[in-house]
């Protein structure tokens, strides 16, 4: 690559990394109001006046919270500091979800591994109970060492899923061609940190090592900027325009995705052939972004 292209999207990168931590300082939620803890008792802790909240994992059990409303469309966006050092086996999540066997589902999922070596950023989408929609990613700084933004975007257009303010996968509606989409289940968001060394890391070669537990990952300045449902009232039925309820990807954005799914895309469904034997799913044949 031309050493100018590199030297722009390193300052483009630069760029967006502070928009996106101004954005989440800015309009950032509050813990005690926004979440209840739902699971894993004292490993889950709001601090810093609910800026801040803590899961850990010990050989016992994780922790999770769950939002206190449910939402239809939204961009949702969380600062992240993941576990440091050898977090083999542990899964650490910030997700979106319906309830039920025909549930919706968008989902951030980071894979701990080995000492040394990166994460895995695998991300999914359920419609109407359907996933099996993975694309994997490595990330190109290391997410333990400080906070980093994540952001999910769901209109009825498309899910774009954001790093850093940075998009790194978009998920379009083509119901019209026969693809599920979600659009009519209200989700709540969701996130956790749980022992899954049956498969998280290398294939589920690698096991966690107990004898470092607690492991810890730390979320911050949540913030859903979203349609809240409650019963048949829909909040933004008010005639309000938001950003996110059209947006799609520009040109800066459309060049950043294709820099990240060339240079950090690890697993991308749509080229596995081997699982999807008699043909690609539907929406692999139409335009990705």
């Amino acid at each position: 690559m031309d050493s100018s292209v590199i030297r722009v999207n390193g300052e483009m990168l630069k760029v967006l990394v502070i928009m996106a931590y101004l954005l989440a300082a800015s309009s950032a939620g509050n813990f005690y109001q926004d979440v209840t803890i739902t699971w894993g008792g004292p490993r889950g802790q709001i601090l810093d006046g609910g800026q801040t909240l803590a899961l850990s994992l010990d050989n016992i059990s994780g922790s999770g919270f769950e939002s206190n409303y449910q939402f239809l469309y939204g961009r949702f966006d969380v600062q992240l500091k993941l576990i440091p050092g050898d977090s083999a086996g542990t899964v650490t999540t910030f997700f979106l979800s319906s309830q039920g066997t025909t549930h919706d589902e968008i989902d951030f999922e980071f894979l701990g591994n080995s000492s040394g070596q990166p994460y895995t950023v695998h991300t999914n989408v359920f419609a109407q109970g359907l996933g099996n929609r993975e694309q994997q990613f490595k990330l190109w700084f290391d997410p333990t060492l400080a906070f980093h933004t994540y952001t999910i975007i769901w209109n009825s257009q498309r899910i774009i899923y954001m790093v850093d303010n940075i998009p790194i996968r978009v998920f379009s509606n083509y119901i019209a061609n026969g693809v599920p989409y979600p659009t009519s289940q209200p989700m709540k968001v969701y996130a956790s940190l749980w022992n899954a060394d049956d498969w998280a890391t290398q294939g589920g070669r690698v096991k966690t090592n107990w004898a470092l537990a607690p492991f810890t990952a730390t979320y911050r300045y949540y913030n859903a900027d979203a349609c809240v449902i409650n019963g048949m009232t829909n909040s933004c039925n008010d005639g309000i325009n938001r950003p996110w309820q059209t947006q799609g990807l520009d040109a800066n954005g459309t060049n950043a995705i294709k820099w990240v799914q060339q240079n950090y895309m690890i697993y991308d469904y749509c080229t596995d052939f081997k699982r999807f034997p008699t043909g690609l799913p539907t929406e692999c044949n139409l335009p990705r972004f």
